[in-house]
């Protein structure tokens, strides 16, 4: 759902505090544009909520489910591990770059399309800030159940085809992201748009699902270090 937050985060930096900002700075007088006032400091609102999270986290979380690491290594519960081993046997291994490719084209590409879809909107459809925040949103709004669905419908193919049923599905959700990424692209009318902007979203968050439900047998002593490099290659 981390990309669920970044559909929030439209609606509430783009449709709420940037208009909010913008009529109390019109109200106030200023020479400045209010709206380019108004952006920037919508802006302070989310790092002060980060600042904010940042010590709750480092204050009262877990470092697992299990407990602190620091606590279980002192109790003899956890082995201290050889962090350069497990990035040794993740990077030899030629699928974890195939997967960090992959990944880079439905996460990476869901990053760029976030941080580009309001500013493509306001463009090509002359919407306000506003309005095309909303509208943006709707493509982060998919995570909610897109990307979890990916990874069912992963396990799906692997019960029925192993992990060949895997990789199909997998195939599928890149083949039908390309196409409606172009899709997208061609359309000419706002409705047409954000219909093909959620399909596409559906695909690419599908297929970011899948990937990770590869993840887990590419090597299982180090799936947590295969996961970092295969992350890493979406961002």
């Amino acid at each position: 759902w981390g990309n669920l937050g970044g559909a929030i985060a439209q609606i509430f930096v783009g449709s709420m505090l940037f208009p909010l900002f913008k009529w109390i700075y019109g109200a106030a007088g200023t020479k400045r544009d209010p709206a380019d006032l108004s952006w920037r400091t919508a802006r302070i609102i989310p790092g002060l909520v980060c600042t904010m999270f940042t010590f709750f986290v480092l204050r009262y979380a877990d470092d697992s489910p299990k407990g602190n690491y620091r606590k279980r290594k002192r109790d003899g519960l956890m082995e201290k591990p050889n962090a350069m081993e497990y990035i040794k046997a993740a990077i030899h291994d030629h699928n974890t770059w195939i997967l960090l490719i992959q990944y880079g084209c439905c996460f990476g590409v869901e990053l760029t399309t976030s941080n580009a879809a309001a500013l493509y909107f306001k463009e090509e459809f002359e919407l306000s800030t506003e309005a095309a925040a909303a509208v943006a949103s709707t493509f982060g709004w998919m995570n909610l159940f897109a990307r979890g669905l990916g990874g069912f419908l992963s396990d799906i193919s692997n019960a029925f085809m192993g992990m060949r049923g895997r990789l199909t599905w997998q195939f599928i959700c890149f083949l039908l992201e390309g196409i409606f990424v172009m899709v997208f692209s061609k359309a000419r009318t706002l409705g047409g748009a954000i219909t093909a902007l959620m399909t596409f979203s559906l695909f690419v968050q599908g297929a970011e699902g899948s990937t990770f439900g590869i993840v887990p047998y590419l090597n299982p002593n180090v799936t947590g270090t295969v996961a970092g490099i295969v992350g890493a290659g979406g961002n």
